[in-house]
């Protein structure tokens, strides 16, 4: 299995400061940089862009992670990936085309990345798992952060993971939505090994180092466990 990495995603950032919200993730030792990109059509938010993109990569030399919650994904991926995306993540329910559109992120020099909302169906995701390498499995309904976890999440991790097994065992599973100090072990043990957290360390009462410190020290509970199995 990969070893788990943590991003903080800057959609519950304090903007005011985003650069220096940015610098303090990076030096508690998170892993990369989450950005939610939101249209108001594919889901009930309208969030960021390029500018912020950019910003971001400006602020930091950690891999920038970008969720594109838009419709016709495939019109916007060298724009996105030239301010400075390191993984870009489209939406099987949104793109006709999921294959050229995967294939095109690749070309534009990121990673492509795969997700789908927890009422999809996973079986969406097969014909396009060897060629990805991460799948995001959403584990609230995409939109808005601070949302509570959806249990049925877990069992659809464990599916995912198994699929991955059989067909592209060193593609990540990213998993974002209500991650906590409460769940994440539940998270890792089901077999995600890339986890997107956002009111759990940005958050006005929250210690961002304390925060990510903490998360880690539950991971690495976890694969201790796991290791003594």
């Amino acid at each position: 299995m990969n070893p788990v990495m943590i991003g903080p995603s800057i959609l519950s950032a304090d903007f005011r400061n985003l650069g220096a919200q940015v610098a303090a993730v990076e030096a508690a030792g998170a892993d990369f940089i989450h950005v939610d990109v939101m249209d108001g059509v594919f889901v009930p938010n309208i969030s960021i862009g390029f500018p912020i993109v950019e910003a971001v990569r400006a602020a930091t030399n950690l891999p920038i992670d970008v969720h594109l919650m838009i419709v016709e994904p495939g019109r916007w991926i060298e724009r996105f990936a030239a301010a400075g995306a390191d993984i870009v993540t489209v939406h099987v329910e949104v793109d006709p085309n999921l294959y050229r559109t995967l294939r095109s992120i690749e070309e534009a020099g990121a990673s492509p990345s795969v997700t789908l909302n927890p009422g999809t169906p996973v079986v969406m995701l097969e014909p396009v798992l060897p060629i990805v390498r991460q799948v995001l499995v959403m584990s609230v309904n995409p939109g808005f952060g601070g949302q509570t976890f959806i249990p049925a999440a877990l069992e659809r991790i464990r599916r995912v993971r198994a699929s991955l097994e059989a067909v592209n065992p060193t593609c990540r599973l990213e998993v974002d939505g209500g991650i906590k100090i409460g769940n994440v072990r539940k998270i890792v043990a089901a077999g995600a090994d890339t986890l997107v957290v956002g009111s759990a360390v940005y958050a006005p009462d929250v210690d961002i180092a304390a925060a990510l410190h903490a998360l880690r020290a539950e991971v690495e509970l976890e694969r201790e466990i796991r290791e003594e199995q």
